[in-house]
């Protein structure tokens, strides 16, 4: 009951004010810009959705952060994609965590503990407070893992914004 009390602490006391002072308009551009960058190289379409917290009824049903990035993965339609090759990068901010969610295709493709590490990069940089860096970091690692699994071979089109979403 601690951990939750804590828990629903956490997201009730974070903001978006916060999501906007960690990730600035210039941070966004340079995500977005980083995204386009790994597309020209490989087929995937990859998604940045960044969240400062969770509803209260969301935090009082346990919903764990995976289970929020599984279900922003099908509702923004990442999933969607020609080839099942639609990768979510998720950020909790209130949690402090980053969850991959990838479609059928990439899923069988790259393993486990290489998402983890793209996460690790991500969530270790976070705790010194670099939010961009870490990130651009973590984009550069995953667009390398899509362009050895799936490269770019016919300069395919876009099937998904590359523009990160601020919840």
């Amino acid at each position: 009951m601690q951990k939750t009390i804590q828990r629903l602490w956490r997201h009730l006391t974070t903001t978006r004010r916060d999501s906007r002072r960690l990730f600035p308009a210039a941070t966004l551009q340079a995500i977005q810009a980083k995204i386009a960058e790994g597309e020209v190289t490989h087929r995937a379409e990859v998604r940045v959705i960044i969240e400062s917290s969770m509803d209260t009824q969301a935090i009082l049903n346990n919903m764990t952060s995976r289970h929020r990035a599984n279900e922003l993965f099908s509702r923004y339609r990442v999933w969607d994609t020609e080839e099942n090759i639609g990768v979510l990068v998720y950020v909790n901010l209130a949690d402090h965590k980053v969850e991959i969610v990838a479609d059928r295709a990439v899923g069988r493709a790259i393993h486990k503990k290489e998402w983890q590490a793209i996460c690790h990069t991500m969530t270790k940089e976070f705790i010194n407070g670099s939010y961009r860096d870490s990130t651009l970091l973590a984009l550069e690692q995953l667009n390398g893992l899509l362009t050895q699994h799936f490269p770019d071979q016919e300069g395919k089109y876009n099937e998904i914004s590359d523009k990160p979403i601020m919840l």
